[in-house]
């Protein structure tokens, strides 16, 4: 399988940087997977509503840039379904079973995703009602969807 991280913005924080490097590592020995980062669109604090999908339009020009056709596009949303970690794993071993080896998931940056990429979504996940920093939401999927390879193996796992 291949797993594409799609994400808005860099990872600026050395322990991020070294969580992301961890995780892919991990993932090495059950599939292959890829972050791209796009560049995240500056704005000041307290922009109007219309500016702010204007910002998240322009990153949305940019992560579409990097979605290939035939990709199966997970959009991280708080608005989408939320899963257990097995519920997880069962969704992307199913997308392996019907020939869907390709999945690229999507982050957005501070403003979140725009509608244009929510609508190009596959499937729409959500981790939470809480909102995370897209920076540090990036290990978390990473941690998970490691866990889900474990888990779809039968490997032990930390509960």
């Amino acid at each position: 399988m291949q797993i594409n991280i799609l994400a808005v913005g860099r990872l600026k924080e050395k322990y991020l940087q070294e969580a992301q490097k961890e995780y892919l590592k991990r993932l090495s020995a059950y599939a292959r997977v890829n972050v791209t980062e796009v560049e995240d669109e500056p704005f000041k604090e307290g922009i109007s509503a219309s500016l702010e999908e204007s910002v998240k339009s322009r990153e949305a020009t940019r992560l579409q840039k990097n979605v290939n056709q035939g990709d199966y596009v997970v959009a991280l949303d708080r608005e989408g379904r939320q899963m257990t970690s097995e519920e997880l794993s069962e969704f992307l071993s199913g997308l392996g079973l019907e020939g869907k080896s390709r999945v690229t998931f999507v982050i957005g940056g501070t403003l979140g995703l725009s509608a244009e990429v929510l609508k190009i979504a596959d499937h729409r996940l959500s981790f939470s009602k809480m909102t995370f920093p897209h920076q540090l939401m990036r290990v978390i999927l990473l941690e998970q969807v490691f866990r889900a390879f474990k888990i779809a193996r039968g490997e032990p796992y930390h509960k």
